[in-house]
Parts: C-alpha cells; structure tokens; sequence
C-alpha cells in the first residue's frame, strides 16, 4: 500500500500543491507575492489547454445514457483560479507561522481582502476573465471576494462550446446524474490561471445520518436518548457554563442543501432547556431555492439543533444551495461568514474526481488562512467508507477507504464511540432540561455492526488517506510512521445505543415526544461535526479569539495535557469482508484496533471539553 500511495502523490501534480503545507517548515519566511497580470496575451479561442481531472468516478462510460439537453441550464459552475508556486509556498508557509506562537503571524488571520492581495488573482486578470465568460454568453453570478474564484452560469451548450466538453446524462443506482464525458479546456492565455472547475457534475452527496422513530419509554425499556444536558455532563461541559463560557458572541455555520422547517429546531431548543432563538438563514445568491428534501431534512436538522447544544447563545448560520453542501461551504468561506464551519456530509475519498479533491482543498486552506476551524464527520463505515454507499452492503468488498473532506489536513476528522454504560451512570429521572446522565462515561469504538449486529456496515470511520500525506504537526504516541493523513482525530458518541434525540418533521409535540409518544432518535458521525463546532465556539469565546485549524493545538495538548482526552483503547473498527477483494485475500475482519494514545479509530479519543479549554492556553507558552 505504501508504495502504491507513493507513486500516485507523485502523479496527480495538482493535488500535490495542496500539500506544500504539510511539507512546510515553521522557519520558512512569509514574502508579499506580487500580482503581476498572469494572462498578458491575447485569450485566442484557437489555442486551447486541457484542465485535467473532471471526469466523475461515479460517470463511467458504461452507465453513459448520451448527450446533455443541450438548452438545460447549469447554475453557479466555479472557476477556482491557480496560485502561483510562489503564491502556494507562501500562503503554506503563512498557514504553519499562523499556528507557531512563536512568530509574529500566530492567529494573524486573514479577511478575504487581505487574502486576495497576497494569494488570489489580480484585478485586471480576474476582470479579463469576467469578459470572457459574457463574452460567451454566461451570466456572473459571482466573484470571490479573496479573487480566488468567479461563478457563473449558463446552457449546456454554451459551456460545451466556450470550454470544448461533452456533458453526457448518467443512470448511477437508477438515478439519473450529469456529467462532463471530456475534459474541459480553456484558451492557452488562461491555462495557467485555471485550477479547475466546480459543479460539472450533479452527484450530491448524500446525508449519513442513520434515523428512526423509537416505539417505547426510556424509562421502561432502560434504553437512554442523548440530550445536550446528558452530553454537557458526559463531557465535562459545565463547568464552562459556571465561568461565563455559552457561545456569546460566536458564530457557528452549518452547511446543507435542503430547506429547513425552523419550527423544528425552535422545539428541540424549548424541549433542551436551550434559548429559543432560530437559526440564521441563507440561501447562496443565485443558487435555486432547493425546497425541502426530506432524505436531507433529518441531517440538516441533526446538525442546526445539536451545533447549539452545548454552545448555548452561539449565532447558528444555516447555509444552503441547491448545487449541494460544497457550494455551501464555498460561499461560507468567500464571505468568511463564521469561524467555525460543520459539514456532516462526506464521501469515499476514491468518489471524487481529483478536480473536486483540488477546488475543496484550495477552500479549506483559505479557511484556515482566514481563522475558520472546519469539522466534518469521519465516516460511518468503519475502516471501509467506499463500502458506505451500498445501506444494504452485509460485507466489504472495496478495500480500506477513508471519508473526504475529513482526510483534509485542514479539516478536523471526528470519528464516533460507543458510551459503554454498564454501571450506575444514569439518574432514574430526567432534570428540568431532560438530561438524566450523572458524569463521564467510559467509552469504546462505535461498532454497531459487530457489537449490536445490526445490519449494514456500521462504525466509526478511520484509516489512512491515499491523498495527502502526513502533516508535520500530526504526530505523538501511537501515530503510525506511514507517511499518509491518518483520521479521525477526536471522536464523540455516535452508536445507536445512546441515540441523539432531534425535531423533525413536526415530531416534537410533548418535549421530545411525537403525539404518538414516539421519539426521533437519530445516530452516526453526523452528530460529531457539529457537536465540535460548538466546543470550538466555546474555545474562541475563551480566547477571544478565533483558533484556525486546531489540529495542531489538539496534537500537542495531547501531550503537555493528556486530562483533556479520554483515550480509548480496546475495540476497533473492523468489519466483516469478502474473501478476494482488496485487502481482504481470505475473508474474515478489515480495519484497525484502538490503542493507547493515537489510533485509526477514535483518533486522540474523545474529550474533556473543560480541561481541553483550560489547558488551551498552554499552547502559547510551551515550547
């Protein structure tokens, strides 16, 4: 395997330059990149280059069902803009000095106007490229305030006419999905600026959230439904309440792409004890407005309800489009709208196209610069995510995978546990605010599938990517020496033994309690983005400050402040694999085992959210 990943870094050049940052040292020196005009030719239509890296995994020739209408329209297609190799070491370098209290650049973030004078493109060049595209007859939608990107939109045929593509119909699992068949290429004046393209494809990712109505009492089955109450007590959270910390001030964006019945989300906060504020609203300019999908409306509740669980009078921003979650996370970025981001959707690694693995992480970079920490679910697969896909999959046949965006070195991966209850760590009876957990309690890897049989692949996500190489600040006790971006990195309670309790679709009528004396009870990593954004919402509030990535504060407190975490170390992510396939020659078990200190399962463990913020500080005075 490790010769393998090796050869493909080293191929797919485009990826490489996002690694620049995990390869950069702390001394290397920030010099202003000059933005000379990049494009000083004539843009000839005559002379074109190819911009690699469009074509969809999931489009295979096979599945092809011909050519696109051409008269459809195709909103908000992004054209992300190349930095310059001296662009990219820079902001490489600016990104490490960001997190070194050492230098003068520690948590000197940047506004996108900042970002754009040392790392976008030129004025004159963007505005060269905005004439262009009327010129073909699309519309701007849209300019990136860091000049990192332009979106427009325009019909099929003018987009196979400016850029020289096919965009074909696909029928994937009997849905029908389009798709460039041919690699888009710009004129040769441009080809230097171009990175690539967003939205030439329709494959939105699906929500993970696993949910299902609970026919029974609690309090006569003994089954326990999490509350923010019970996860504030199981992870030391109140005692931040008790010294002024509940998000005041903080801005949390939850990224989705349905329409959200806010009434839901009103419930669950009266029923949580939590102040009755609604989210903020926004639907991305120029996107359609997607309506409600119910297959969405469970995660996009899940996440707006449980972001403000334990950051109480945090501002929760929902942001939305039609042309998916990414387009979400774009906007929220461009118009840096919160310095926490939580995206619980994600997918195998291997089902993006190495395009779409490019624009993301030039985004999340831009995050990072700006002092945004994004979270984003590690998978609930186990250590075989592709295999996720398949709901009805008993056995994995794909091999070891890992979930995107999660595998980003920008991101934070959090992975799932299982409370493992057995002893006196519940009261009888609900308090006033619902909860009935009496302190922390042990846990181990989520493993529903081996533990709780229950059908279906179904475990806390984790292993190495076959992208991005190891950063220079994931290191510490039990963190392999293989060169990949291990994940998760932190964990939070995601089995359906302890299920979250959320508003849905009208179901909170008494309390959490439908009018059938139901409750909606939902499970998997899903919860664990938004969970975090939270703490981080308290973090910030505490250090009157945005942190970035926190990644490399997570990693180092782990070992000047190991009480912030609580390690686990015994069970694993295994699942259950057909003899024959990749990584499975004679059948049997797949995935990795928890361990003392780092492990591909629950990363750092899950947290002390008290000792975490508390210990924080340390950061800036320890070597």
């Amino acid at each position: 395997m490790q010769t393998k990943r090796a050869i493909f870094i080293k191929s797919a050049a485009a990826i490489a330059t996002l690694a620049v940052l995990i390869l950069a040292s702390p001394r290397v020196s920030i010099t202003q990149t000059s933005l000379n005009e990049r494009i000083t030719g004539a843009i000839d239509e005559r002379s074109r280059s190819i911009i690699q890296g469009h074509l969809h995994p999931l489009a295979r020739p096979q599945l092809d069902q011909g050519r696109l209408s051409p008269v459809r329209t195709l909103h908000r297609i992004t054209m992300m803009f190349k930095r310059t190799a001296a662009q990219q070491r820079n902001l490489a370098a600016l990104l490490v000095e960001q997190q070194n209290p050492a230098s003068p650049n520690y948590h000197r973030w940047l506004s996108p106007e900042e970002f754009a004078d040392r790392f976008g493109l030129s004025s004159a060049d963007l505005d060269k490229i905005a004439r262009w595209l009327q010129n073909q007859g699309f519309t701007i939608d849209d300019t990136a305030r860091s000049r990192s990107w332009i979106t427009f939109s325009g019909t099929v045929q003018q987009m196979q006419s400016a850029f020289n593509t096919e965009m074909h119909e696909y029928l994937v699992d009997a849905t029908r999905h389009y798709a460039a068949a041919t690699e888009p290429s710009v004129p040769t004046a441009m080809g230097d600026v171009v990175l690539g393209f967003g939205s030439l494809n329709d494959f939105r990712l699906k929500p993970r959230v696993k949910s299902r109505k609970v026919n029974f009492t609690s309090n006569i089955s003994g089954n326990h439904f999490l509350t923010p109450d019970d996860l504030a007590t199981i992870y030391n959270v109140r005692p931040l309440y008790s010294a002024g910390l509940d998000g005041t001030g903080q801005k949390i964006a939850v990224m989705g792409q349905t329409n959200i019945i806010v009434s839901d989300i009103l419930a669950f906060r009266t029923a949580s004890g939590l102040p009755v504020t609604p989210p903020t609203t926004v639907l991305v300019p120029g996107s359609a407005d997607p309506g409600i999908n119910p297959d969405d409306l469970g995660e996009a509740d899940l996440d707006l309800e449980w972001a403000g669980a334990l950051a109480p009078n945090a501002e929760i921003i929902y942001v939305n489009s039609s042309n998916g979650v990414f387009d979400s996370f774009q906007y929220s970025i461009g118009q840096n709208l919160a310095s926490a981001i939580s995206i619980s959707y994600g997918d195998c690694e291997g089902n993006f196209s190495r395009s779409d693995l490019n624009l993301l992480g030039a985004l999340a970079q831009q995050a990072n610069a700006q002092g945004i920490t994004i979270s984003a679910a590690a998978g609930d697969s186990g250590a075989t995510d592709c295999d996720g896909d398949f709901t009805d999959r008993q056995v994995a046949r794909l091999g070891l995978t890992v979930d995107a965006p999660a595998s980003f070195p920008y991101v934070t991966a959090v992975g799932g546990t299982t409370l493992y209850d057995v002893g006196n760590y519940w009261s009888t009876a609900n308090n006033g605010n619902n909860g009935s957990a009496l302190s922390y309690i042990p846990e181990v890897p989520w493993n529903d599938t081996l533990v709780f049989r229950e059908s279906g692949l179904s475990a806390a996500g984790g292993g190495s990517s076959i992208y991005f190489s190891k950063p220079d600040w994931q290191s510490g006790p039990g963190v392999l020496n293989n060169g990949a971006r291990d994940i998760p990195d932190i964990s939070v309670s995601a089995s359906l033994h302890d299920a979250y309790l959320i508003c849905s679709m009208g179901s909170c009528v008494d309390g959490y309690r439908a009018s059938d004396n139901t409750l909606f009870a939902v499970h998997g990593t899903s919860a664990g983005p938004p969970v975090v954004s939270g703490i981080v919402a308290l973090l910030n509030q505490r250090m009157t400050a945005p942190q970035g990535n926190v990644n490399p504060g997570l990693y180092r407190l782990a070992q000047i402040s190991p009480s912030a975490f609580h390690d686990i170390s015994t069970g694993g992510n295994w699942m259950p694999c057909q003899a024959g396939t990749r990584d499975c020659p004679r059948g049997g078990l797949i995935g990795y085992g928890a361990g003392q200190g780092y492990d591909l399962v629950t990363g750092l463990g899950s947290l002390d959210v008290a000792n975490l913020i508390t210990s924080w500080p340390l950061l800036t005075s320890t070597p």
